[in-house]
C-alpha cells in the first residue's frame, strides 16, 4: 500500500490532461507502471485516483458481495459507473475522461489531494468550499477519532 502525502495545486488543459507534480510522482514512482484506476467519488464532487494494488483490493472486496441481492447489484453499478483505466504518460500528464471532468465540474485549476492510499482529485473552488466549509473540523475530529486511545473506533 502506498500512502500518500501532500496538497498540490496544478492546472487541467482543454483536452483534460494534468501534469502530476513532481512530488506526487515521487511518491507514486512504485506503482508507475501498474497504472491507476479513476472513478466518481461516492460522497462529494470529485474524482478518485486508485493505484492499481489499491482498486483491486477494493474489487476483491465487491466481489465478496451476492450479485443476487438488489442492493448489492445496484450498488456494485453506481460504484463504477464512469470508471476508467489512466496511465501516466512519458511526459507525466494523465489525461482526464470528459465525461469525469463533467462529474467533478472541473474548469481549469485544480487540487489533487492525498487521502490515505488515493488522490482525490478536485475543482479548485469545490475543494476550498469543502474543506472549509460545513461542520465544524474540530468537532468532527472528535466524533471520528476521540475514542482512539479506548480502542472504540467504528
Amino acid at each position: 500500500m502506498v500512502n500518500l502525502i501532500g496538497t498540490y495545486e496544478c492546472k487541467v488543459d482543454a483536452k483534460g490532461r494534468l501534469m502530476v507534480p513532481a512530488a506526487i510522482k515521487k511518491q507514486l514512482m512504485p506503482v508507475l507502471q501498474d497504472g491507476f484506476v479513476l472513478k466518481r467519488s461516492v460522497f462529494q464532487p470529485c474524482l478518485e485516483l486508485y493505484p492499481m494494488q489499491q482498486w483491486n483490493e477494493v474489487m476483491n472486496n465487491m466481489a465478496k458481495l451476492n450479485r443476487f441481492v438488489k442492493k448489492n447489484n445496484d450498488f456494485i453499478r453506481k460504484f463504477t459507473a464512469g470508471v476508467k483505466t489512466v496511465e501516466v504518460d512519458t511526459n507525466g500528464r494523465l489525461l482526464i475522461p470528459k465525461d469525469l471532468v463533467g462529474f467533478a465540474g472541473i474548469e481549469k485549476e485544480i487540487v489533487l489531494s492525498s487521502a490515505i492510499d488515493i488522490i482525490e482529485i478536485w475543482d479548485k473552488d469545490k475543494y476550498e468550499n469543502a474543506v472549509n466549509g460545513g461542520e465544524d473540523f474540530a468537532d468532527l475530529a472528535e466524533e471520528v477519532m476521540g475514542n482512539i486511545n479506548g480502542n472504540e473506533l467504528s
